[in-house]
């Protein structure tokens, strides 16, 4: 039997504002709370366990933006493993977000097209530095998503499983913030467990109780493949409360 899988709640800033982006676009963008301060908090009152920060401006700027804020919301929230990404490129960086309170951090396009700045990071700051593969159809994008490269994301997965990462942080982009439910995502964060020998922790199109239920089915003889969901419109939507969304990860009934 696997190890708990977590549900992770998305804390995505942007503006200094807790949003969601439909498939990663700037354009397209919901915002569900002006104090993601206050968001963290809720979340924690919860019972979560695990917290996934995103600095969209961040991602976008290719550099950190909104340290200030994931700085206090880590601080604040230590009993938490808080992780974090958006536009880390260089040890400063990683140093910085650790130094904040963060837990781990999440590497991206920086990480996947440049292998020596990927090795360096995981001996500079070993077991700290997750990385975020992103896939469509197989194949890594980067770039916030506006480039396919012409790679499978398994052969790329065997490519590095040397490296001390965390393990991966897993996005089906196709299904992300669209609310259309997993497609064939979870086996695919699965088979990136098994091929890399790391942890994923699956993410994008997470819309029902329903969904995290066939996660932890598929999960279920695969010890310690799986760490957590991360979900975020599906929770600021209200399509299932945090309480009963754990409950279905971890296989119990739900509560009337």
């Amino acid at each position: 039997m696997t190890s708990r899988i977590r549900l992770i709640p998305a804390i995505d800033i942007q503006d200094g504002k807790c949003v969601r982006l439909r498939q990663g676009k700037k354009s397209d963008v919901s915002v569900f709370s002006e104090d993601p301060e206050a968001v963290a908090d809720s979340w924690a009152a919860q019972g979560c366990e695990r917290l996934h920060l995103v600095d969209l401006d961040g991602a976008f700027e290719g550099a950190p933006v909104n340290h200030a804020l994931i700085a206090r919301i880590s601080t604040a929230h230590r009993d938490i493993a808080v992780q974090v990404g958006g536009g880390i490129r260089s040890h400063a960086h990683i140093d910085a977000l650790l130094e904040a309170g963060a837990s781990q951090v999440v590497l991206g396009t920086k990480a996947i097209e440049d292998r020596k700045f990927l090795s360096a990071a995981c001996d500079h700051a070993p077991g700290k530095c997750f990385l975020g593969l992103d896939t469509r159809d197989g194949k890594v994008a980067v770039r916030g998503w506006t480039l396919d490269l012409d790679m499978d994301y398994l052969d790329f997965a065997r490519e590095v499983q040397s490296l001390d990462l965390a393990g991966f942080v897993h996005t089906d982009i196709s299904r992300d913030g669209m609310m259309m439910g997993l497609a064939d995502g979870p086996q695919a964060s699965l088979k990136l467990a098994e091929v890399s020998g790391k942890p994923v922790i699956v993410s994008g199109g997470v819309t029902t109780l329903g969904d995290l239920t066939r996660i932890r089915q598929l999960a279920f003889d695969a010890s310690d493949a799986v760490l957590g969901v991360i979900s975020g419109r599906a929770l600021y939507e209200k399509r299932f409360d945090f309480a009963a969304g754990q409950r279905a990860l971890d296989g119990l009934p739900s509560q009337a």
